[in-house]
This record gives C-alpha cells, structure tokens and sequence, in this order.
C-alpha cells in the first residue's frame, strides 16, 4: 500500500530510526514509514522480529533497512545505536522514540525494579537518545522527531502512576524540544495515543479486554495520524477524536474530580474487594 503523499513528500530517501519495532505501534510506524519511501534503521529486543520485518518491508518498497538488536533498559544502548549509524555515515532525519512500556496494578505492590526499569526505557533513554542525534539534525537543518507519549500524559492515572507520569514527561519534554528547535528547522512532536491494538495490555499486566476491545484503536491508524500530525508541525497528536474530546473536556472539570473518575475506571478487582470488607 503507498503511503500517504503528504508522508512520501517528506520522508522519501531520508533515514529513520524506530525504537520498539518489534510489535504494537512502532512496528506500525516502520510500515508507514517504508510506505513514504524512508530507509529504516530497526531497533528493539526481539531481533527475530525486527529481520522478518526488515526483509519484508526492504522487499515491498525496496528501501534500505538495518536492524540494531538492543534494549534501551541498558544505559549503553543510546550511545550504541548512535554509534552504529552517525557514526558510521548514516545521517538519521527521523527519531521515532517509541520504545516503552507500563505497569498496572497498586504502586506499593509493584516491583520496584521494574518500575525504575519504566522510567528508564520510557525517560532516560528518550532523553539519551533525543540528545545525542538532535545536534546532527541541527548542523543539517533539518530533522523530525516523534516522542511516543499516552492520553495519561494529560492526567494522573491511579494503578498505573508511574507509567503516567514518564508519558507526562515525554509529553512535556516534546513539546518544549519543539519550541527550541523549531528555527533550526527540526519539528517535534509527541504522538498521544489512547487504548491501541498492541501488546501493551499483556506486558503492563492489565485485563487481557486492554489489549483489544470496543473503541480501540488500530496500531496503523495511530502510526499515520502521528506521522501525518508530525509533518504538519503539530506539538502533540492525539490520534483519536474521541480522545482529543476527552482531553479538551477536562479543562473545564476540577484535577481531583478527573484522578478520582481515573482510579474508578482503573480500580483492580482485589482493590474493589478490599473496599466491600
């Protein structure tokens, strides 16, 4: 399927690297991406996977593709991928910060080493990353950079508090890198999904009806209104007008009102039972 022409006429030829590539929207964005005509530089975890969809895209849209096997939990990851392709001649025009992941269940229950491990993937290494390709972009002028963030970035969410608070910062940290960057010809912007077809769900340990159920939305479909939004100079997408309601809607109702409403809609069973007893 071509990509859209608003996507082919910025991206064709130019090199992007997509983090957490491997499923959910990451690999949608690569899909897009290759559509546009974009050389794909592949990275997460599972390199099985990230292959079979470097073939498969590099022999639909004969585009050049790489794959870096890596896992941003390591602090050494960003300098790593930076190195294997600035620093060996690859110049990166697109920075898709997708890699991520949540948590869902009471903070105190958690295991904290997970949840630093969160903050590490979602934050430190979209810090890392962001910083160590954003100065080529600017000696070029030019460049795009995506920060995936969540429609929780726009309130805190009970039972999944830490996960909310890295979308939070990587909302915040979009839109001001935006501002920054923007005269030297750089767009940025984060990409505000809600409730996505992936395998979000499963990892954060939710419900399995949170990884696919009535009014969510498809990876693709999230992957090209992020992309598209991007391109026309949007600070932040949210990709679903159901979503981009609800977010408008807030500014009108009291921040206690909205966190309490959250902690119902999100309240685990063993926490409704606690509270009959």
């Amino acid at each position: 399927m071509p990509g859209s022409a608003i996507l082919t006429k910025a991206f064709q030829g130019k090199w992007a690297l997509v983090t957490g590539a491997s499923a959910g929207i990451g690999e949608a964005l690569a899909i897009e991406l290759a559509a546009a005509g974009a050389n794909l530089v592949l990275t997460a975890r599972r390199a099985d996977r990230l292959e079979t969809l470097a073939r498969r895209l590099g022999s639909e849209h004969r585009i050049q593709t790489q794959v870096i096997p890596a896992d941003l939990a390591d602090p050494a990851a960003p300098q790593q991928l930076f190195d294997a392709t600035e620093g060996q001649g690859v110049a990166i025009d697109i920075l898709i910060n997708n890699a991520g992941f949540g948590y869902y269940g009471e903070f105190v229950t958690g295991d904290p080493a997970w949840q630093r491990t969160m903050v590490d993937v979602n934050c430190s290494a979209v810090v890392d990353l962001t910083r160590l390709f954003l100065p080529r972009m600017i000696e070029r002028r030019r460049g795009d950079i995506m920060i995936v963030a969540s429609t929780a970035a726009y309130q805190p969410v009970a039972y999944m508090a830490t996960y909310a608070a890295t979308k939070a910062f990587d909302r915040m940290l979009a839109e001001a890198l935006a501002e920054e960057t923007a005269r030297f010809g750089i767009r940025v912007s984060a990409l505000c999904p809600g409730p996505t077809e992936s395998e979000f769900g499963k990892v954060a340990g939710s419900p399995p009806a949170a990884d696919r159920g009535r009014g969510f939305q498809k990876a693709d479909e999230v992957a090209r209104r992020g992309l598209e939004g991007m391109v026309n100079g949007k600070h932040w997408v949210l990709p679903s007008f159901v979503n981009g309601a609800s977010v408008f809607m807030q500014r009108f109702v009291p921040r206690r009102t909205v966190t309490g409403a959250a902690e119902k809609m999100f309240r685990p069973p063993s926490v409704k039972e606690a509270l009959k007893k």
